[in-house]
């Protein structure tokens, strides 16, 4: 159906109320508003409206998308700021193309040939300005899976929204169904449940719930108490780890004293992955603390903490060898392993004391 016939068979229904443009059938003819005219026009005249921007956008969204409260027309919507920003000014951006951020996507919305139509384009956030003639491009969302199951360096990704999405590709041209379905591929749910927040609906799953619930070699995980519940969020559930906003806590009325994350999309409950962490963090809290006496210059003590540090953030691969001032540089820690660990352990004292006798005999923990 064209956009002339479609806004007169609606004018003839119900009439129309959308985004700035009202039109409704009266006895004397066709009353026509939006922000920058008000007139009363026949139905030869209405038809010659149909090439406003406010038309268009209205056909648009009414006939190509349709899907009135989905979490797809939602979504599309937010994308370009349709509950926010007036038609002409959305047009404006349109013409150059309007970006916005999901996760690490950029995904562009621009005009698409039909009247009123838009058009999508989506690629890692650090490609945004990338000529897409340098990328690989893809048009069928399902490519999305195998895509995005590596990162850079071809190491699986077992959380889908961990901060590693690897570079070089851009699903172009597509219209909105498609859109929505490429970003699932590549953040299962997140949309649905970006939805559900925003209508108040959100089915949070807390800690205690998430954990009483397991069962077999999980089953021990109920027993992470709230201070190791707290140490592993805030080891798994912040922005450099995963892209999703914690909802969850260890139950409604018991919030944990973590940052929550300022992702766009929220996290409902504990993941299976951050679940099989809390089932290590479980076994490790069981075990009764000892003390160690260490010989360490303070230069040595500061360098273990840069290690742990660069290990925590994941910036090993980042010091260059040749940077001896950075603590945790290959050739410095290899030299305190030279200087400072034998068969026994760090600086000659083992993990248990009660396995070496005094005749030097090792004996193996178990």
């Amino acid at each position: 159906m064209s956009v002339a016939d479609a806004l007169v068979d609606a004018a003839d229904a119900d009439g129309i109320d959308f985004d700035g443009l009202t039109v409704a059938a009266g006895d004397d003819g066709y009353q026509f508003r939006t922000p920058d005219t008000d007139a009363v026009l026949t139905a030869a005249d209405l038809r010659e409206h149909a090439d406003s921007p406010y038309v268009t956008n209205w056909y648009y969204w009414e006939h190509d998308i349709g899907g009135h409260d989905t979490p797809r027309r939602a979504f599309l919507r937010w994308l370009e700021g349709g509950d926010d920003r007036p038609v002409p000014e959305r047009y404006d951006a349109l013409d150059s193309g309007h970006t916005r951020h999901w996760g690490e996507l950029a995904v562009t919305v621009t005009h698409g040939d039909a009247a009123g139509s838009r058009r999508y384009d989506v690629r890692h956030a650090d490609d945004v300005d990338a000529d897409t003639d340098t990328l690989a491009t893809y048009t069928d969302p399902r490519d999305a899976r195998e895509l995005v199951k590596h990162d850079d360096d071809d190491g699986y990704r077992p959380l889908s929204t961990a901060p590693s999405l690897p570079h070089g590709w851009a699903f172009t041209d597509l219209d909105g169904g498609a859109l929505v379905d490429t970003i699932d591929y590549v953040y299962p749910a997140t949309v649905a449940n970006w939805h559900r927040e925003r209508e108040g609906s959100l089915d949070v799953d807390h800690w205690a719930d998430v954990a009483d619930r397991q069962t077999g070699i999980y089953g021990i995980v109920s027993d992470l108490d709230e201070d190791a519940l707290e140490w592993a969020a805030e080891a798994c559930c912040v922005d450099s780890q995963c892209l999703k906003r914690r909802e969850w806590d260890r139950d409604e009325d018991d919030a944990l004293d973590v940052p929550r994350g300022d992702g766009e999309f929220p996290c409902r409950e504990p993941c299976s992955l951050f679940v099989a962490a809390a089932r290590k963090f479980t076994t490790l809290e069981r075990e009764d603390t000892r003390e160690y006496t260490f010989e360490l210059t303070p230069a040595e003590k500061e360098q273990i903490e840069d290690i742990i540090g660069a290990v925590a953030d994941d910036r090993t691969d980042d010091i260059r060898e040749a940077d001896v001032y950075e603590g945790a540089n290959r050739y410095r820690t290899r030299f305190l392993r030279a200087k400072r660990m034998d068969d026994h352990g760090l600086s000659g004292t083992p993990t248990y004391p009660e396995d070496h006798d005094d005749d030097g005999d090792d004996g193996d923990h178990h």
